[in-house]
């Protein structure tokens, strides 16, 4: 089968999966306030249906794929999912994108499978995460890191939306977290999706970031991947000159887009394969899938979203006319 290389030479070899659009948090920036219209059973797709999407894609180039949700974890017997996928020839790496509510009760089912974990979490502070999540969770989600620290992996990456006047005040609270942890704080500048009423004012930028972390911890940028997503720095504390065990990074999705050296599709629940996380494009891989298809023309289904794939995402203001999906809809 042909590669995923688009018409920018950009090479596709990272596939996120989402296998549900249900979580078991609100939080405000992923999903609007008004009452969701959840995808029906039937229109998700199967594990089978999914295993099947990931072996064609593994053969066109995909040599990582993560699993997202909403929730990944709210779905029944996603280890079966996830074997499932460890077995495909040419997949490399499996990683699962969790809040950690319930990653300590399911660690023992998912460590086998599962290489790396992200995890997301936007404060420390508990009353603060019932405001952003609309439920009362951090300590499950706290446990749940440590859990999987005790477990054996040391490449976690710790999500955090930066959203100014909300939780910018924690961003030394989280640096200091790295000191004696094996983690990745990635702070994440807050991205506009339907229904989550972003706004400019509350965008922190990486380099407002970078200027309050480092007033209290010397920042040594580290070298980029391949596909970087991340600008990452190894970190010292000033006060002790003590390194830290953890590293820091900034997605600068919206001040420093990394566009140019994109590696990702999305596959959504329903089955639809998405090009770029802030444009509308979708192509359906249900459809021929449920009706028959061969690999074949499942294939030209993924030629055809790279072959759509813009050069750059637009800038947050035309993004809020053209988005269709909220964030939960997506799988980030």
């Amino acid at each position: 089968m042909s590669e995923l290389i688009d018409r920018y030479g950009r090479r596709h070899t990272y596939l996120r999966i989402s296998v549900t659009d249900r979580c078991n948090l609100r939080c405000t920036y992923c999903m609007p306030q008004e009452e969701m219209a959840w995808k029906r059973r039937e229109e998700i797709l199967s594990y089978e249906e999914i295993i099947r999407v990931a072996r064609v894609a593994a053969g066109m180039g995909i040599e990582k794929v993560r699993i997202t949700g909403g929730e990944p974890l709210v779905r029944t017997d996603i280890e079966r999912l996830l074997t499932g996928l460890r077995s495909i020839p040419g997949l490399r790496t499996i990683g699962l994108t969790t809040n950690a509510v319930l990653l300590k009760r399911k660690l023992p089912v998912i460590r086998e499978s599962v290489d790396n974990l992200n995890i997301s979490l936007d404060t420390f502070h508990r009353h603060r995460f019932i405001e952003l999540t609309r439920r009362d969770a951090l300590p499950d989600v706290l446990d749940g890191i440590e859990a999987a620290l005790d477990a054996g992996y040391r490449n976690i990456k710790l999500n955090a939306v930066v959203i100014r006047g909300v939780n910018d005040d924690e961003l030394c609270d989280f640096v200091q977290y790295t000191a004696s942890r094996p983690v990745a704080v990635r702070f994440i500048e807050f991205m506009p999706f339907a229904g989550n009423s972003w706004n400019d004012a509350q965008c922190m930028p990486m380099n407002d970031m970078l200027n309050v972390i480092e007033r209290d911890f010397e920042l040594t940028r580290l070298p980029d991947d391949p596909s970087p997503i991340s600008r990452d720095f190894a970190v010292m504390n000033r006060s002790t000159g003590l390194r830290h065990a953890g590293t820091v990074g900034v997605i600068a999705s919206m001040s420093q887009p990394f566009c140019s050296s994109c590696s990702r599709l999305r596959l959504t629940a329903e089955g639809k394969v998405m090009p770029c996380l802030h444009s509308p494009l979708e192509f359906d891989l249900r459809a021929p899938l449920r009706s028959g298809a061969d690999d074949a023309a499942l294939a030209r289904v993924f030629m055809d979203a790279v072959g759509a794939k813009p050069k750059e995402h637009p800038d947050a203001h035309e993004m809020l006319g053209q988005l269709n999906r909220v964030m939960i809809q997506i799988g980030g």
